[in-house]
């Protein structure tokens, strides 16, 4: 019988169209708490890299970030294959990420984090900080090329809360 196919594909369409499935391109996992350990690293690999073990960390590049919705620096430059230590300090009044990414990546979670700004979600590319607190994350940059990094609370990544890094061969 080729109707029950036909059906349940339909059936999934509305739902989705409904919203009632979660927005699973987003995650699904809590952003995390202020001060919590960062989430294991993961195996999966991204366009621009994947997550790192801190015990291969050679390096440490601090990211600071301002309630003028910029960071400093709003650039930096790794060499592929290198794990990097990412401190990102936010030196504001109100919440502030970074979140690693592609040009593409960052602009659909901005959008969604703009239809759900109380969306919650935790991946290692991603540093959620407190007013006033430092929080790391650790990358392995292994795939050359330019890629961003941003704020993606809603509103400040249409502010301008962006950077670039570029991977060196």
């Amino acid at each position: 019988m080729k109707t029950f196919p036909c059906m349940a594909a339909l059936v999934l369409a509305a739902s989705a169209a409904a919203g009632a499935f979660p927005a699973w391109a987003h995650g699904t996992d809590a952003h995390a708490a202020p001060g919590a350990s960062r989430p294991a690293p993961s195996p999966v690999q991204k366009d621009w890299g994947l997550a790192g073990d801190g015990q291969h960390a050679r390096r440490t590049i601090t990211l600071t970030m301002t309630d003028d919705m910029r960071f400093s620096p709003d650039h930096f430059q790794v060499k592929r294959g290198e794990t990097v230590r990412l401190r990102v300090v936010n030196q504001g009044q109100v919440m502030h990420e970074a979140v690693l990414g592609t040009r593409d990546s960052l602009d659909a979670h901005a959008q969604m984090m703009l239809k759900y700004p109380g969306m919650e979600h935790a991946e290692p590319y991603m540093a959620h900080v407190a007013p006033g607190q430092t929080e790391e994350l650790v990358w392995n940059f292994n795939r050359a090329g330019s890629f961003d990094f941003a704020c993606l609370i809603a509103g400040h990544y249409q502010a301008g809360m962006q950077g670039r890094f570029t991977v060196t061969e």
